[in-house]
């Protein structure tokens, strides 16, 4: 009888335990006192932005309906509040108005943004700050062009404080898309779209940082006046100051530049890139500084055959630190594979170069202008001209590696330069 009466008791407790362990009921911002509408006609931005306010209060989070949220102004997520809508992965809309297939407003929850129209450094649409999330939603700009110069609207989201993420969130057309500064251990992942002037950027990073599954690709509209635009200006990640950051499985197609590293007033670059890609772009990769570490990129793809210079990788004369592209694949009609300038050191192992010299005035699939290059266990796929060294390269390794025909290394170098173990084919 004690047994049982103590097991029940058990029972009871172990119940509360569990509900006092549930999270409260999130508010509904659709729902009274909040009111937002979602038809997108009505401004929905104080709305969701009182239920944010009570939902922090409360330690809820605020849920979006499926609806069309027009947002003539911006919210700040508070500390520890989850903004979500009803998506549980990355929705598509690929074509919406060049192929008249359904619109972002047709179905799910939507952000319909217009604030800040034509002025690029306004605040942001949206502004996560430490724990808080914005997650399952698309944000869209109903009135950005299609058919000229595209309006520049300031970034659609902010990263800010410690641990803010972005999960599952289409960014359909912003001009700017995420703002991935100033914060420690950001979160981004499952996030798909066609940003057009900017795609990531991140800075002032001192804690490790993620970005994951992250894929832009000209979903929205490839009309010739916009895409031409985002080719010769877009950039889709571009890396500042942060440290050890890692990024994995990512992907862009249609831009200027793929992926920049750059020395912003922070610092500069390290990290472990892995199974990222970049196609037609005009340049793949732009290094134009890195950490002495190293940026540690692994299982890349990258392809450039448009532009008046395609290039693959393109390093500039003001790096200073390390870069390895370790078993990554280059192909398409380019100029050349990489142009390597600065003082620092550039390795490429284990890699595979197709399509260079596209014009066929002779180019090397690499040009080392200076610093230090590593070339080792690669295979060149073209019987073109496979390396050149310039006077300004300080060392070189260039071995092992399996060559289309006869060997063609240009060395100009009067540094310290190691050329042994080549295969070139047999009757080369």
């Amino acid at each position: 009888m004690y047994a049982m009466v103590l097991l029940a008791v058990l029972g009871l407790l172990a119940a509360g335990s569990i509900a006092a362990a549930l999270p409260p009921p999130a508010i509904n911002a659709k729902e009274a006192p909040y009111g937002a509408v979602g038809n997108g006609k009505a401004d929905d931005t104080a709305a969701i932005q009182r239920a944010l306010d009570d939902a922090a209060k409360a330690d809820q989070a605020v849920f979006l309906p499926r609806g069309r949220y027009l947002l003539k102004g911006r919210l700040n997520v508070p500390p520890g509040v989850v903004l979500e809508g009803v998506w549980r992965s990355v929705p598509s809309h690929n074509g919406i108005r060049d192929q008249g297939l359904p619109k972002p407003t047709d179905d799910g929850t939507t952000l319909l943004i217009t604030a800040d129209s034509g002025t690029e450094d306004a605040a942001p649409a949206i502004t996560l700050n430490t724990n808080s999330t914005l997650k399952g939603v698309v944000l869209y700009y109903p009135d950005q062009k299609t058919d000229d110069v595209p309006v520049a609207y300031p970034w659609a989201v902010a990263m800010r404080g410690k641990n803010p993420a972005i999960v599952d969130v289409e960014l359909l057309n912003p001009y700017n898309g995420i703002d991935a500064s100033q914060n420690e251990r950001h979160l981004i992942r499952n996030v798909h779209g066609q940003p057009i002037r900017r795609g990531v950027w991140i800075d002032s990073i001192y804690d490790i940082g993620r970005v994951e599954n992250v894929h832009f690709n000209p979903w929205w509209s490839m009309k010739p006046k916009l895409f031409q635009w985002q080719m010769d200006n877009g950039e889709a990640f571009i890396f500042g100051r942060t440290d050890w950051q890692y990024v994995h499985n990512t992907f862009c197609f249609g831009y200027k530049v793929g992926y920049r590293f750059m020395e912003s007033k922070a610092g500069v670059t390290n990290g472990n890139f892995l199974g990222i890609g970049a196609d037609d772009c005009q340049t793949a990769v732009v290094v134009d500084q890195s950490a002495p570490f190293g940026i540690l990129i692994t299982n890349g793809e990258f392809v450039s055959f448009h532009g008046p210079d395609p290039t693959m990788v393109r390093v500039t004369g003001t790096n200073r630190g390390s870069v390895r592209f370790v078993n990554c694949a280059f192909w398409g009609p380019c100029s050349q594979i990489a142009q390597v300038g600065g003082t620092g050191t550039i390795g490429f192992s284990d890699c595979t170069f197709v399509q260079w010299d596209k014009a066929q005035d002779g180019r090397a699939a690499i040009q080392a202008s200076g610093g230090t290059l590593l070339v080792r266990g690669c295979e060149f796929r073209e019987a073109k001209a496979q390396v050149e060294l310039n006077e300004g390269v300080k060392k070189a390794v260039i071995s092992d590696n399996v060559f289309r025909g006869r060997a063609r290394i240009r060395n100009s170098s009067k540094g310290v330069i190691v050329i042994a173990n080549n295969a070139p084919d047999e009757d080369g």
